[in-house]
């Protein structure tokens, strides 16, 4: 048997580097837009010609001059945001770069990212997904009541995400079914307490709204990924069905048993709240999202700032324009924390992002349509449309601005990729 030569097994280790690093990347929630840049660098860096395409399901990547390429295919299954891991996984890429990781040490630091334990267990997690709920629910104006039952139902909404990695079907239609139960819950106590079903139900779900899908769809067809955006839009569309159709049969199958409950106007909290579930969102996005506990005082910073800088211009300047400038901070101080701090800008700007994108007003447009108020729904999926523009516009104009660091460039503190 003859073995190859150490030139060709060097290069060999280097596809299979580049490969390991999209796939992981790919199933750790990078846009394409993002993805492709990333290994572009990366092959250039190791040496190799290579051209990649990415979907929202796979990566294609072909190495080589054309009379001589080789293609490779990876199917990818669409995994949620694991933010924790996404930075190793960059860390490991810039080590490789670097020369600080061989590439065949590379790849096998990212099978081991891959399949390391969950950093926080489901006690903590249930604990976020309450703490979620009940900060949602004041943002959207919920009154105590409210928030104490968007809490409660938050902590049932995590019992039910565990339930679905348990039972592969179930985890197929988990959105519908999560909002089926959680909606039937609300209509259910509001049958009991004095609370508003619509506020108190989509706080404990909002964190399963796929505004920052959206977001991200939109980021792709801006920067001409055509394939991946749509298709990330549609897929995007088909969750906000899922979630408006489970709530809307929740309500109504509690409804037709016990009678629908009448319709409360939340009572409004103290304005001092609304800075408690500003202090309270990061610690559970930081959980939910599964990034480091040490990047607790970056995401919180990002948050607020972003938070802030379009709440303080709406009234002036108008919603679109305020997501525009809460989009931009976010972005730009994203994009500065990351080139110094090393990891992925994603660690700080898509907690902020969560705060901004109005994925409530897509599900109020679509609430509505079920309710057959079709010109009230179209207006709010228009204005939710808007909205989302200027966000895109704002991470545009800040990539501009302040550039993300990329795949190849060393940040002004390395980060050992095992922390």
């Amino acid at each position: 048997m003859t073995l190859p030569e150490p030139g060709a097994r060097r290069e060999q280790e280097s596809v299979h580097f580049v490969l390991d690093l999209g796939r992981a990347l790919h199933q750790l929630g990078h846009p394409s837009h993002w993805l492709e840049e990333g290994l572009g660098h990366a092959s250039r860096k190791l040496g190799l010609v290579g051209q990649f395409f990415t979907t929202p399901t796979s990566v294609f990547a072909a190495f080589g001059d054309q009379e001589h390429q080789r293609t490779y295919l990876i199917r990818v299954e669409p995994g949620g945001v694991q933010l924790e891991r996404l930075a190793q996984a960059i860390a490991t890429g810039r080590a490789v770069l670097a020369g600080r990781m061989t590439a065949a040490e590379g790849s096998a630091r990212l099978q081991a990212i891959l399949l390391s334990p969950a950093r926080y267990g489901r006690l903590l997690t249930t604990c976020a997904f309450a703490l979620s709920g009940a900060a949602a629910c004041r943002f959207l104006g919920g009154g105590l009541v409210e928030v104490i039952s968007a809490a409660l139902l938050g902590a049932v909404l995590s019992l039910l995400s565990m339930l679905a990695t348990q039972v592969p079907t179930l985890s197929r239609l988990f959105e519908p079914f999560a909002a089926f139960v959680i909606s039937a819950i609300a209509t259910a106590l509001a049958r009991e307490f004095p609370l508003s079903v619509y506020v108190t139900t989509l706080s404990a779900i909002l964190i399963l709204l796929p505004g920052l899908t959206v977001t991200a769809a939109m980021a792709e067809l801006s920067n001409q990924h055509l394939v991946s955006g749509t298709a990330r839009l549609t897929g995007a569309g088909m969750s906000f069905l899922g979630l408006a159709f489970g709530v809307a049969m929740g309500s109504r199958v509690v409804g037709l048993v016990a009678g629908m409950p009448p319709h409360v106007t939340p009572m409004p909290l103290p304005a001092w709240t609304e800075y408690l579930a500003l202090a309270i969102a990061p610690l559970a996005f930081t959980v939910l999202l599964r990034a480091r506990p040490r990047d607790i005082p970056w995401i919180a910073a990002t948050g607020t700032a972003a938070f802030f800088a379009g709440r303080l211009t709406t009234p002036a300047l108008g919603p679109e324009l305020g997501a525009f400038l809460g989009a931009f901070v976010a972005a730009a101080l994203s994009n500065r924390i990351s080139r110094r701090r090393g990891g992925s800008p994603a660690t700080t700007l898509v907690p902020a992002i969560l705060l901004l994108v109005p994925g409530s007003v897509g599900f109020r447009s679509l609430t509505l349509l079920l309710n057959r108020d079709v010109l009230s729904g179209v207006e709010a999926a228009f204005r939710m449309l808007i909205m989302i523009a200027a966000l895109v516009s704002g991470l545009l104009f800040a990539s501009i601005l302040s550039p993300a660091p990329s795949l190849a460039e060393e940040p002004r503190e390395p980060e050992d990729p095992r922390d």
